[in-house]
């Protein structure tokens, strides 16, 4: 088992708190990524898991036991750096097999140990290398091979791939995914400031500032339904728009936030908002237009495909459908009653009638559907009208008689 339990865990240095009361119930085999700004106090909360750290109050339980004054190396762990820390001197057979020498592991075993890792990194050909002879990614991998070694129930990566160019860091973080597929009993923790690596990597994530869990959720879970301001604006990449003020006003808001992606561009005098272009770029799959409406900060738009909108340029826009979400003056989602959100609509277009084909049950945290995905519809009921016309006419059945077509009989018209 390499569950693992964090119980009203506090981190002070002096008078400065730097983890207040964290609670995390981390299952067997699951890949946790710890996510949040500079000095939001991941990196202390992983090395206070490995020992590296102590803790001022509050209690950790790996598989079940307490480990609060157990020395790193009997935590079962194994910890991945920031830095590869390899010795410059030793191959990489000899970097991967240090820390079973000093365990007296037998030369045979060690030798099956290292070369059943080497095999799942690909790093058998260069064994007899010295660090100085490898790639940036290919040492990274060596530090994770020593770690694969000792078997531990639980890794820890400190953002391991932050040291690297973007190449090596898709690479690199293709690896680790395979990794967690290879080790499906084995709980990994992993810390980074990186939002793809903790969309594609997590099963969950944990997102902290100021020493204090905002929120812990799936990816998805925290993209569709963000449960604070700034969870919103933390995850996705570009970050959320935020509109306030009079911009937020028709919503009934004190803020409105509209994901770049859900952003769409509609003819002058049709949208909710305008504005003027002020920036754009084109990346070839996707472009970005950043316009300037008055808000603290440019909103951005993303486009599929080239954008023919350029600096100076005057358009109008609105959220995709009901793929926006609405926040009060403490930054909390707005609902009404337990958890359903309050259905907000621009006055402007409060007078029109629902389309019900994006009709459905509001989701916690975002207004007038499932966050960004589309919900389904729901059935229409019947007008009154047609209710009243349903019983054919006599004529009309007569007609039908007579050429015999293969129709249903009306049911019976209940006696009242």
């Amino acid at each position: 088992m390499s569950d693992l339990q964090i119980t009203n865990l506090y981190k002070r240095y002096g008078n400065v708190e730097v983890l207040k009361d964290i609670n995390l119930d981390i299952k067997s085999g699951e890949f946790i990524v710890f996510v949040g700004p500079s000095g939001c106090g991941k990196s202390t909360l992983l090395r206070t898991i490995s020992g590296l750290e102590t803790i001022s109050a509050g209690q950790l339980e790996i598989g079940g036991r307490v480990v609060n004054d157990v020395a790193p190396s009997k935590r079962g762990i194994a910890m991945v750096f920031q830095s590869y820390a390899l010795y410059p001197h030793m191959t990489v057979f000899d970097n991967m097999a240090y820390s079973l020498k000093l365990t007296r592991t037998p030369k045979d075993e060690i030798r099956k140990k290292v070369e059943a890792a080497a095999e799942m990194l690909q790093l058998g050909p260069y064994l007899e290398r010295l660090p100085k002879a490898l790639s940036g990614g290919q040492r990274q991998r060596v530090a994770i091979g020593r770690a694969i070694v000792r078997n531990p129930q639980v890794f820890l990566f400190d953002e391991p791939l932050s040291n690297l160019d973007a190449a090596l860091r898709v690479a690199t973080r293709m690896e680790i995914a395979k990794l967690k597929e290879s080790l499906p009993g084995t709980t990994m923790v992993y810390v980074t400031h990186d939002q793809v690596e903790a969309m594609t990597l997590a099963d969950r994530i944990v997102v902290l500032k100021d020493g204090v869990v905002m929120q812990v959720g799936t990816p998805m879970e925290l993209y569709d339904h963000p449960q604070s301001l700034f969870v919103a604006g933390f995850i996705g990449s570009p970050k959320m728009n935020f509109l306030t003020g009079k911009n937020a006003e028709s919503y009934k808001a004190t803020t409105v936030g509209v994901r770049p992606e859900h952003m769409e561009i509609v003819p002058a005098g049709k949208g909710v908002w305008s504005g003027k272009v002020i920036y754009s770029e084109d990346l070839g799959s996707d472009s970005f237009i950043y316009v300037d409406i008055g808000e603290e900060d440019a909103i951005i738009i993303r486009q599929e495909g080239k954008t023919p909108y350029k600096s100076g340029a005057q358009i109008s826009f609105a959220p995709k459908g009901d793929l926006y979400h609405l926040f009060d003056k403490a930054g909390k989602p707005m609902t009404t009653g337990a958890s359903a959100p309050a259905r907000a609509t621009p006055a402007a277009k409060s007078a029109k009638p629902a389309n019900p084909t994006t009709q459905g049950t509001p989701d916690e945290g975002v207004v007038g559907g499932a966050g960004a995905v589309a919900m389904p519809a729901k059935p229409a009921r019947k007008p009154a009208a047609k209710a009243k016309t349903a019983t054919p006419k006599a004529g009309a059945v007569k007609t039908a008689a007579a050429k015999k077509a293969p129709v249903r009989k009306a049911p019976a018209k209940p006696k009242v």
